[in-house]
């Protein structure tokens, strides 16, 4: 069967849905290629967030396309995702060599176009219309493909458990590409979150464009909690699952029965994503986010209030329009004010068929590029210290697998979403377990050699030694 390779630009939710594509392909037979070079179809599953995503995007496919008419002819190319959504058609009239276009709520029909193609059943495939029950088909993982003794470890899993988003904020092309909110049952989330704990995999991280709007239209609020709280409960009840994670929530999602299920749900680790985007109130307002500076605040103290050691990680935007220099010192009070553990800085990127795209007073380039690094070194130098005063102490982690920068290393997180390093043997892997921290690197954790979890078996010694541009800090 063909090879197909497949890359991904942007979010999580794109992470996931490349998975499943990946998935879905390999059970119709086709085979995942190391390289567009040594593929048959290459296929770009792309983002609209900031045009760089989508410039970044076109250019590869270009690339692409021109490196096969000379080494690879019969080589097939398509757009997944975000980008496809929102252009359709324009993408296979302005860059010829393209043969599939695939929007948001028809990627779990990739393998049927390919196939089409391949067979010359039909030319050139743009699909970008709205389906029904789309939000559900994103469910196969590449660790739940072929037999328990081939399938390679899996210890963290993203689990899709909605699509779309009604929060239409000024700056945000999510809604015209990811469509309105739609919900996955709790049942249906729960089943897989059981098989994929039955093969191995110790974390969910739970996915939405606004995770805590989950079932908000269709489940009922119950004995005080929301839809996604009792999603949380019940994820939290299945065997195997030692940590729970969620991306990306809103602020005004974060009710007292959020709050509280931080402190009553012992794998609910202490890690909240909490989008600021701006420190003014009148940008905040101009960008249609529904608080206020004041409540933001107060969410943060509450969360520290109910856990103390919880990190507290950000999304950013610099030079939205008519942002002023006394709006910018605002947001760099409010980091002043919240020390967040990370930050995601993003520099204002107009999109087409926004309301902001079409404000006046578009800050210049310059001004944005120079607020930009301004935060980021704010940012950084607050995220540095948290790290550093960790030095010394022990704490506790989840292996998931070899450093992705040193092989010869093993990585795990801490709960509140800290990378660290240390030698260690494979049989750590999946393992929960607890380290001291020796030093810091950029953003990394090493961990220094010290008698852990020490197995009274004796079957195990249990020794362990040892910005992207948007991007506020590295995770690696």
């Amino acid at each position: 069967m063909p090879s197909v390779f497949i890359k991904t630009y942007g979010c999580q939710m794109n992470e996931r849905d490349s998975e499943a594509v990946s998935a879905q392909l390999v059970a119709r037979g086709y085979t995942l290629a190391p390289s567009e070079a040594m593929a048959d179809v290459v296929l770009l599953n792309t983002c609209s967030v900031r045009d760089l995503a989508e410039q970044k995007a076109l250019g590869k496919m270009r690339s692409v396309i021109g490196n096969s008419r000379r080494a690879r002819p019969g080589q097939i190319h398509g757009f997944l995702g975000c980008m496809a959504q929102s252009r359709g058609a324009e993408l296979v009239e302005q860059m010829p060599g393209v043969d599939l276009v695939v929007g948001t709520q028809k990627l779990h029909r990739t393998g049927e176009y390919l196939d089409d193609l391949l067979a010359r059943r039909r030319g050139k495939i743009v699909e970008t219309g709205d389906e029904e029950g789309s939000q559900s088909e994103v469910r196969d993982h590449l660790v739940l493909s072929g037999s328990a003794e081939t399938a390679p470890a899996q210890v963290s899993a993203f689990v899709s458990i909605m699509q779309g988003c009604n929060q239409h904020c000024t700056f945000c092309i999510v809604p015209a590409t990811r469509g309105g909110e739609r919900s996955r049952s709790i049942p249906e989330i729960v089943d897989e979150c059981r098989r994929l704990a039955g093969r191995g995999v110790r974390e969910v991280t739970l996915l939405g464009q606004i995770v805590t709007s989950f079932g908000k239209r269709e489940i009922p609020v119950a004995e005080g909690r929301s839809a996604f709280v009792q999603l949380l409960d019940a994820v939290h009840a299945v065997d195997g699952l030692e940590r729970i994670r969620f991306t990306s929530p809103h602020p005004k999602g974060y009710g007292d029965d959020l709050i509280e299920a931080f402190g009553r749900l012992p794998k609910l680790v202490e890690s909240a994503h909490l989008p600021l985007q701006s420190g003014s109130d009148r940008l905040l307002k101009l960008m249609h986010r529904g608080y206020t500076l004041e409540r933001y605040l107060g969410i943060v103290r509450r969360l520290r209030a109910v856990k103390p050691s919880i990190g507290v990680s950000t999304d950013i935007i610099v030079g939205f329009p008519g942002e002023t220099e006394e709006d910018f010192a605002r947001t760099m009070e409010a980091c002043d004010e919240v020390l967040f553990d990370m930050a995601y800085v993003f520099k204002y990127s107009q999109r087409r068929d926004t309301p902001a795209a079409t404000m006046e007073d578009q800050v210049p380039q310059e001004t944005i590029e120079e607020r930009h690094r301004k935060l980021l070194d704010r940012i950084n130098a607050q995220g540095m210290a948290k790290y550093e005063a960790l030095v010394g102490r022990t704490v506790e982690i989840l292996v998931e697998g070899p450093s992705h920068r040193n092989a010869a290393r093993l990585e795990g997180r801490t709960r509140c979403n800290k990378i660290v390093v240390f030698p260690g043997s494979p049989r750590h892997v999946g393992r929960v377990m607890d380290v001291r921290i020796e030093r810091t690197g950029t953003f990394t954790l090493y961990g220094d050699p010290a008698i852990v979890n020490l197995d009274p078996s004796g079957d195990d010694d249990g020794v362990v030694t040892g910005a992207v541009e948007t991007v506020g800090m590295s995770h690696r």
